[in-house]
């Protein structure tokens, strides 16, 4: 098959007019393409406008990764400045908790109870704070950590989708130029066969062989650039349907993949930003709970109560001193050296409550411990500590009532139903709740006695000072006057640890160390002094003892060797 030269310059024209201008790399496309019939005003998407924008794309995803990477950094410096505040708020609230039986006896004051209020109002406040602290770390860091490993995942995946998409259409189009150039080259050759078979045919000296075979070279080339040339044709309409794929489908969807992700992680991220005050607000009730517990402390204090509570607990119930008596000494010379009866020595009353001196520590270390039925306190505190005591055996006799009714319950119980248990078992504990019972009875009935001589002597005091008070007479005055400070007197020795009354020794003892008696109610001994016991070590580490001299009082048991 020949063709002439206005086909074959038809064929090469259409053929060059065919292909492409050019062909762009990776996201290169004729500017003329049509952009899918899209109208003006539609929901605009990455895949749409942005498809040609892939490395704006994945520094922009990247770029959200980092931001939530930043927050999570954000959420942890807070929730370690909250557990740090929290840590704080505790330390401050121990070391501000009253401690110890004096400090609990100052919190009945309301100022110092309200106090105390305040400091439990602030450590449950610290428990808040370490609450919102926990929340964000596990709710926040925690989920939102996770979610952006996943995220992560996803977009690799999306752009390594979109990498190898792009690997497919340059390979595609490699081969697309490699079809081009085999065409080209193969449409040179048949036009130069042609131009050659042209140039023999018009030569009259050629002969008719050489004529032929020209031809037949034309004719073979001819048909091997035509075959190129439909090859390149089919090549060119594979790569231009592939390139169209590309760019009006697979790019768009990796693309609206990847806006679609970004999306969700901008959706996730608004959901923490809330977090962080969400948190906060669910315990705001209870922190307002304990604010107002710290106001309400404050308003409940009362200056007046806590007056009369003062009162109430230091409260001696000790009569105010007397008047001093005038002593003349121009008529009691001589009175003073006889024995009558009608000019009794005066003794002035001690005036412990205005006088009494702070004592040194190691005075302090010697005192005596508290006598069992409270003669060492004055008469008030004497009566509180006495009833205080009656309540507390009261409570005890009536729990081991209850326990011996029960018993006596248990007991019937078994004797009726011998399967259920032997009654005989409980025989020792009804023995030593019996015993206990008895034993709490006794106490009982000597604390009331106690309680009994405490009421009825401070009565008697009243009304003698009150007798005291209305006397006019001048030669009455005298002897109200000695008979109101003997009372007087009588009271405040009681702090001195002075026994008056007769009694008999327990036992003899030696003195092994010189004492030096310091406080109230002690006495001073000399190394190998020969002492009567008087009263025991009643657990104290003190003992009452009488010298030969007739002084008695307290000395440490650890002193003495007792005689056999």
């Amino acid at each position: 098959m020949s063709f002439s030269r206005q086909e074959e310059e038809k064929a090469s024209t259409s053929c060059k007019h065919s292909l492409p201008p050019s062909f762009l790399l990776l996201r290169a496309v004729p500017h003329g393409l049509p952009r899918c019939g899209r109208v003006r005003g539609a929901d605009m998407d990455w895949g749409t406008d942005l498809w040609d924008q892939c490395d704006v794309i994945d520094k922009h995803t990247q770029a959200g990764l980092d931001l939530v990477e930043r927050y999570i950094k954000f959420v942890k410096e807070r929730t370690e400045i909250e557990q740090s505040y929290a840590k704080q708020l505790r330390s401050l609230s121990k070391k501000y908790t009253k401690r110890g039986s004096k400090e609990e006896q100052e919190c009945r004051f309301s100022n110092h109870a309200a106090f105390q209020d305040i400091v439990k109002e602030l450590n449950d406040y610290a428990g808040q704070r370490e609450v919102i602290a926990e929340n964000l770390l596990t709710n926040v860091c925690g989920e939102l950590a996770k979610y952006l490993q996943d995220i992560k995942q996803e977009r690799k995946s999306h752009l390594y989708d979109a990498k190898k998409a792009q690997q497919n259409l340059e390979s595609g189009f490699k081969h697309l130029e490699s079809t081009k150039k085999r065409f080209a080259k193969e449409w040179a050759e048949a036009e130069k066969a042609s131009q050659q078979a042209e140039k023999i045919e018009n030569d009259v000296n050629a002969s008719k062989i050489d004529v032929d075979k020209a031809k037949q070279h034309l004719h073979a080339r001819t048909h091997a650039a035509e075959e190129c040339r439909n090859d390149y044709a089919a090549q060119l309409q594979n790569f231009n349907k592939e390139q169209k794929a590309h760019y009006y489908t697979e790019i768009p969807q990796i693309f609206n993949k990847l806006q679609d992700m970004d999306e969700r992680r901008i959706r996730r991220l608004a959901e923490a930003y809330c977090q962080f005050s969400d948190i906060e607000k669910k315990v705001q009730v209870i922190i307002a709970k304990c604010l107002d517990g710290i106001s309400a402390a404050g308003e409940k204090i009362d200056g007046k109560q806590d007056s009369l509570l003062f009162i109430e607990q230091h409260k001696s119930g000790f009569e105010r001193p007397g008047d001093v008596e005038f002593e003349d000494y121009t008529q009691g010379i001589k009175a003073a050296s006889s024995d009558s009866s009608l000019n009794p020595p005066k003794v002035r009353a001690k005036l412990w409550p205005f006088s009494r001196k702070h004592k040194t520590l190691h005075a302090e270390k010697q005192r005596p411990l508290a006598a069992e039925d409270f003669s060492h306190l004055p008469p008030e505190q004497r009566k509180k500590s006495l009833q205080a005591k009656i309540d507390d055996i009261t409570r005890k006799l009536n729990r081991a009532q209850e326990e011996s009714e029960a018993l006596e319950k248990m007991k019937g119980v078994y004797e009726h139903n011998p399967e259920l248990g032997d009654p005989s078992t409980l025989e020792p504990q009804m023995a030593q709740t019996a015993h206990s019972m008895g034993h709490l009875r006794g106490e009982l009935a000597k604390y009331e006695t106690w309680l009994s001589e405490a009421v009825g002597g401070d009565e008697c005091a009243v009304v003698n000072n009150n007798n005291n008070n209305n006397e006019e007479d001048d030669t009455q005055h005298t002897r109200v006057t000695d008979d109101k400070n003997h009372h007087i007197q009588n009271i405040y020795t009681e702090f001195d640890y002075e026994f008056e009354d007769v009694e008999t020794p327990i036992g003899q003892c030696t003195a092994l160390y010189t004492f030096e008696g310091n406080s109230e109610g002690t006495i001073s001994i000399t190394e190998g002094e020969l002492l009567s016991i008087m009263e025991e070590d009643k657990g104290d580490g003190w003992m009452r003892v009488l010298r030969a001299n007739g002084d008695e009082g307290f000395i440490p048991s650890s002193y003495i060797k007792r005689s056999s």
